[in-house]
């Protein structure tokens, strides 16, 4: 969904699963950091003195079409407290719901009413924010995900954490793109601790959190953990790797190559930076990398001259495909692991107007190699701020 973003004066670039901090190229991305009102914590440590908060659970909910699209939780914002849902995004840095300001044109997502609310402060001027990734599966094409945006703070509370006076932004205006949200906004989860996140690890809540996203098809309950790890949705145990220091707020890996069925090729082999988005549906490479996995599945597989970027197979053929894709990294103890997407996960469901032609996992993304839903639905995963790492454990589904 939301991916990285880039902020100007006047504008913001940001991945629906991916916050448009500027996508950082695969030899050595350097990631901009949204500098809002709130404090950025990265590694904080704490005074002995200052006593921690327990960690929270916050159940999620699978927004579903076709393949699992994005995952989405309840929080509050405001005094009282107005209730919204969003997207907890890896792939961005800060917090946006719609405003009554947006009308209509946030008619399908619930809106703030800042006149009801005690603690509401402007604390700038309106910006514009655009996302790399959409909300499905679709290219993002023309610019098509664009927020009008005004930096606000406000009390913000989730699963039983509260923030107070945190920075965040209200959305005055979006393009139609968003209608089919079911959700209310976006919040964002990156590298660097910030905003709601910032707050709650200032107060002696451990700056770690936790992803149980699951397939609609397990019938499993998705689950956020803010401060720990939930250790009865994993079996087995954690294996880390550690996000290289030129990362800023960015989740992102180095992997050292990826298999097809178990078989890679030269253009698998080479070391490339992968971004893990939380907020991104399925899995972004550039165009060599993709068709090289496509050619190790099936020559049916072609580009589809519908949607740019993508590609499709006849869905009859999508059954009795092996589609078993594995990335490889290297572990904090220095052995090499591998993160793989089951051949469930090839098709994402037919095209719009179509039933015979299935559009699959892998859209084409230049110089950018970007992993979501498709993989991370499969593992437990854990974003150790603190420590600059990711762990993974399998969760059976």
């Amino acid at each position: 969904m939301w991916t990285l973003f880039l902020l100007t004066l006047a504008s913001v670039s940001v991945h629906y699963g991916v916050e448009a901090a500027p996508l950082v190229p695969n030899a050595a991305p350097k990631p901009h950091t949204m500098k809002l009102s709130s404090r950025e914590v990265k590694g904080a440590s704490h005074p002995l003195n200052r006593r921690a908060l327990a960690a929270a659970n916050l159940p999620l909910s699978d927004m579903y079409a076709g393949t699992d699209l994005q995952w989405y939780g309840a929080i509050s914002v405001g005094t009282p407290a107005q209730a919204f849902t969003v997207v907890f995004d890896t792939g961005s840095q800060t917090l946006e719901i719609p405003s009554i300001d947006c009308g209509s044109d946030c008619s399908n997502q619930r809106q703030f009413d800042y006149t009801k609310s005690s603690t509401y402060k402007v604390t700038g001027r309106a910006t514009e924010i655009s996302f790399a990734t959409g909300v499905g599966v679709d290219p993002v094409v023309n610019n098509d995900y664009v927020l009008d945006l005004l930096p606000i703070t406000e009390t913000i509370m989730v699963a039983g954490l509260t923030a107070p006076a945190t920075g965040m932004y209200l959305i005055t205006n979006q393009t139609s793109a968003f209608d089919r949200d079911q959700f209310d906004g976006i919040m964002g989860m990156g590298a660097t601790a910030s905003g709601f996140f910032a707050s709650v690890v200032k107060q002696g809540l451990p700056a770690i959190f936790s992803m149980y996203l699951t397939p609609n098809a397990s019938g499993k309950t998705a689950e956020l953990t803010l401060g720990g790890i939930d250790t009865t949705k994993f079996t087995g145990s954690l294996t880390y790797a550690a996000v290289p220091s030129w990362s800023g707020s960015t989740w992102q890996l180095t992997s050292t190559g990826i298999t097809v069925n178990g078989v890679s090729t030269t253009a698998l082999k080479k070391t490339r930076t992968v971004i893990f988005d939380s907020g991104t549906s399925n899995i972004l490479l550039d165009k060599t990398t993709a068709e090289a996995i496509y050619a190790g599945i099936s020559s049916s597989i072609t580009a589809y001259s519908g949607e740019p970027g993508t590609y499709g197979i006849p869905c009859s053929a999508v059954a009795s495909l092996p589609a078993v894709i594995s990335f490889t990294f290297t572990s904090t103890s220095g052995t090499a692991f591998s993160l793989t997407i089951p051949s469930s996960e090839l098709s994402v469901g037919p095209f719009p107007g179509q039933t015979a032609i299935c559009q699959t996992l892998i859209n084409v993304f230049e110089n950018y190699t970007i992993i979501g839903g498709s993989l991370l639905k499969h593992y437990y995963s854990v974003w150790d701020i603190t420590n600059q790492r990711i762990g993974f454990a399998s969760t059976g589904l």
